[in-house]
C-alpha cells in the first residue's frame, strides 16, 4: 500500500505551509503529496484558496523525490490546451513527478463567486470526456487531429510533451465516473466508502478498461480519506482531542468518533488502523491518501 499526504489548502495554507507540508511527506518517505484544486469553500470564513497548479509547479522546484498530485482540478476551471500546457510544463520542471488528477467540479459556490460557468452535470460530464480525449491527443496517446462539441484540436505534435504524465479520474459517481476511469485513465480515485460500494466502483472501472482494450490490471486503485490514530490506545485519544479542539464546526472528540467509525474510516489504534488498510488492499487499493484539514488539525 503506497501512503500519499493529501492536503485541503482552500481551508487556509499558504504556499510556505504547503512547502512545509510536501517536504515532511518527502522526508517521512511517503509516495506522493497531493492537494485539492478549489477556489473557495463553504463555511470557512475569508478562505486563503491558493491555486493548485501554480503551487504545484512552486513544489517541484522544492522537493526532489516524491510525487505530486492535483486531487482533482474541475474540468470547469480551466480550458483542456490550458490543462495540457501547465500539466506539462510542470512535468517538465519536477523531472516526470506530476500527476494530473482531472474531475468534473462539484462546489457550485466558487463558481457563482468567480463568475466561472457552473453548467449541469450531464454537461459537466460530456465536457469531461472531451477534456480527456484532448488531453490524449495533446500528450501524444492518440495520433491526429480531435474534433468535439466543445474543444478541438488540430492534428499537430504539442511540445513539450510529457512521457509518463499520468492521469488521475476522480470522483464520487457510481456509473459514469467508474467509465471514464477505466476508459481514459491511470489511476481511478475515491473517497472512502462502505467496501461493497468500494468494490462496484472498482469492479465498473475495471470493465470499462476492458471494453476499451486497456489491461485493466494496469489500472491503479486509489482511496482518499481522514485518519485519526495513534501507537496506542492513550496517543489516539490524544490525537482525537487535538482535532476536535480546532473543529471548526465545534465537534466534540465523541461526535467525531462516532462519525468516523459509523463511517467504517481508519480511526483507532496503529492496529485498528492497519486492519481497515489491510481490508483496502484486499479490494484492490494500492494508495490511500490521507486527507490532512489543516489548519484545523
Amino acid at each position: 500500500m503506497q501512503l500519499a499526504l493529501m492536503t485541503e489548502p482552500q481551508l487556509g495554507m499558504t504556499y510556505e505551509t504547503l512547502l512545509d507540508l510536501a517536504r515532511f511527506a518527502e522526508d517521512a518517505g511517503l509516495d506522493a503529496f497531493a492537494r485539492s484544486d478549489h477556489y473557495s469553500f463553504s463555511g470557512i470564513d475569508r478562505p486563503h484558496a491558493t491555486d493548485a497548479l501554480a503551487t504545484l509547479a512552486g513544489l517541484a522546484r522544492e522537493t526532489s523525490r516524491i510525487e505530486l498530485v492535483v486531487l482533482v482540478s474541475p474540468v470547469t476551471f480551466r480550458h483542456p490546451a490550458v490543462i495540457a500546457k501547465m500539466a506539462a510544463t510542470i512535468d517538465e520542471m519536477s523531472k516526470g513527478r506530476f500527476a494530473l488528477g482531472i474531475g468534473t467540479g462539484w462546489m457550485e459556490l466558487e463558481h457563482q463567486i468567480f463568475g466561472i460557468p457552473f453548467f449541469d452535470q450531464p454537461e459537466r460530464f460530456a465536457r469531461m470526456e472531451e477534456a480527456l480525449t484532448y488531453l490524449h491527443h495533446a500528450f501524444g496517446r492518440r495520433e491526429g487531429a480531435f474534433q468535439g462539441t466543445y474543444y478541438s484540436l488540430e492534428a499537430a505534435e504539442v511540445l513539450p510533451r510529457p512521457a509518463n504524465l499520468r492521469i488521475i479520474i476522480g470522483g464520487s459517481g457510481e456509473r459514469r465516473t467508474p467509465r471514464l476511469a477505466g476508459t481514459y485513465a491511470d489511476e481511478y480515485n475515491f473517497v472512502f466508502r462502505p467496501a461493497a460500494d468500494m468494490a462496484l466502483r472498482i469492479e465498473r472501472a475495471r470493465d470499462a478498461a476492458k471494453r476499451a482494450g486497456r489491461d485493466p490490471d494496469k489500472l491503479a486503485i486509489s482511496v482518499m480519506s481522514p485518519v485519526i490514530t495513534g501507537e496506542n490506545q492513550a496517543d489516539y485519544e490524544r490525537t482525537l482531542a487535538r482535532i476536535a479542539a480546532a473543529d471548526p464546526w465545534q465537534r466534540t472528540a465523541e461526535e467525531l468518533a462516532t462519525r468516523y467509525r459509523d463511517r467504517g474510516l481508519p480511526i483507532g489504534t496503529a492496529t485498528e488502523v492497519r486492519n481497515t488498510v489491510s481490508a483496502l488492499a484486499d479490494l484492490g487499493v494500492s494508495r490511500l491518501y490521507v486527507q490532512h484539514f489543516g489548519p484545523y488539525e
